[in-house]
């Protein structure tokens, strides 16, 4: 079918349309996933909560690429959908040489403080050493890994989704024969993993600027001669915000989780969040690639003042998203075992552990996909502001809350639940936001 920005979207057309965005990003965090099964079964256990204590660091420096690609994204659509094409070419150039040149800028200090960030994070002994040789080779790999976060969201505009889910197979084949060569092969341990993983962000970041570039691109989008615009800089970054919000949010919780779970549990705490958040990943890949589909076409919508198309943009995608949370939930109960057993079966108490956390924290699927397509919403009308509360409130309000209050009121279980109790808040804050902004935006 064609995917294009223009025209009616119904449910059949935003589900196809979603469809290799979804791969894309499914593929992303499969590919994550597989970095983390070497690094648990062949590596160890300290290896794979060192990888996990010091990424969400690396993460918060990365998500810049994110901040400047999903703003960018509805900019340059809105852009486009005034009829103003070679001004969009311009501003997308613009935007993908100040990330270039953004990720060089940090590349540096990261290097240069990774242990005593190491050491911020909880990391103690024979940990430190292995979360500084993970993290400095992430730090290495910074300018391909923002160019390739920054992209995703530009797959659509340029109505080339099915390029990203190409380039995102080729990535994940490229890390899992590289983990297997690194790791397996030459024994390099968790640096291998490390190494592996920044290839592969190499080929994701460098790969689309090639060809953005080239002549054998045909695309609404291409990298053009351009001069360096703070103004729109500055609006993709303000538009793009709650993804950055969000993204860093998510990060900042991760460390506090593990500090809890180093803290309550020691290693094997940090060990089973680890393999929660890489089976959370897969599930949320779902509602990632949606958004980054839908946001595009509402920012050209609304850029077109067509704002029948949006209200229909916005029932579709509600009842959308609630289908799949639903369905999303129910196999994440059914399959928690398996998924305990595959990445932690070596200890039996760490399964059980495991198993229950999986079960317990998955629970927030079922509205989460709602919570974020709002955060998006806003994204795609260009108010970057209430899309940023959004993300905001839901990850270091309420979910950063509950991860301290309910462990003391009811142990342990109080940790996985936490995201359940903070999506249930988070829904009530997302319905009086639509509700509120409903006139200003005619949907």
């Amino acid at each position: 079918m064609e995917i294009a920005l223009h025209g009616h979207y119904g449910y059949r057309r935003l589900a196809l349309s979603s469809v290799p965005s979804i791969i894309m990003m499914l593929v992303g965090s499969i590919y994550s996933v597989i970095d983390g099964l070497f690094v648990s079964n062949l590596v160890g256990t300290t290896a794979f909560a060192a990888l996990n204590i010091i990424w969400p660091a690396v993460m918060l420096i990365g998500a810049i690429g994110l901040m400047i690609g999903t703003g960018g994204s509805a900019l340059v659509s809105r852009i486009m959908g005034m009829g103003e094409s070679e001004r969009a070419k311009r501003v997308f150039s613009m935007l993908i040489l100040s990330t270039l040149g953004i990720s060089f800028l940090f590349m540096i200090p990261l290097l240069l403080l990774m242990e005593p960030l190491a050491r911020l994070l909880g990391a103690e002994g024979e940990l430190v050493r292995q979360c500084v040789i993970y993290g400095r080779i992430c730090a290495v790999g910074l300018p391909g890994f923002m160019l390739q976060m920054c992209f995703q969201s530009f797959f659509m505009v340029a109505e080339k989704p099915q390029l990203g889910t190409r380039l995102s197979l080729v990535c994940a084949a490229t890390n899992m024969a590289l983990d297997a060569l690194f790791i397996v092969g030459f024994g390099w341990g968790l640096a291998g993993a490390a190494t592996a993983s920044m290839i592969a962000c190499f080929v994701g970041g460098f790969y689309p600027l090639w060809y953005f570039s080239g002549s054998r691109n045909k695309s609404s989008l291409r990298m053009v001669p351009t001069a360096f615009d703070r103004k729109s800089l500055l609006e993709a970054c303000s538009n793009g915000l709650s993804e950055y919000v969000g993204n860093i949010s998510f990060n900042i919780l991760a460390i506090c989780y593990n500090l809890q779970l180093l803290r309550m549990m020691g290693e094997n705490g940090v060990a089973a969040y680890s393999v929660l958040l890489y089976y959370g990943y897969i599930f949320a890949a779902v509602f990632f690639g949606y958004n980054i589909t839908v946001t595009p076409v509402i920012g050209y919508n609304y850029g077109a003042g067509n704002k029948t198309e949006l209200k229909s943009l916005l029932r579709h995608s509600i009842i959308l998203l609630l289908t799949a949370g639903f369905l999303m939930t129910l196999v994440s109960e059914v399959s928690a075992g398996p998924a305990a057993r595959l990445f932690v079966g070596y200890d039996a108490a760490l399964t059980a552990l495991t198993k229950r956390a999986i079960r317990l924290y998955m629970l927030s699927f079922f509205i989460a996909g709602f919570n974020l397509f709002t955060s998006a919403w806003f994204t795609g009308l260009g108010n970057g502001k209430v899309s940023a509360v959004v993300a905001l409130i839901r990850n270091l309000v309420f979910e950063l809350g509950f991860v301290f209050l309910l462990p003391a009121l009811i142990g342990l279980d109080g940790i996985w639940i936490a995201v359940v109790a903070a999506d249930l808040c988070c829904l009530v804050l997302c319905v009086c936001l639509l509700l509120r902004f409903r006139r200003r935006y005619g949907y």
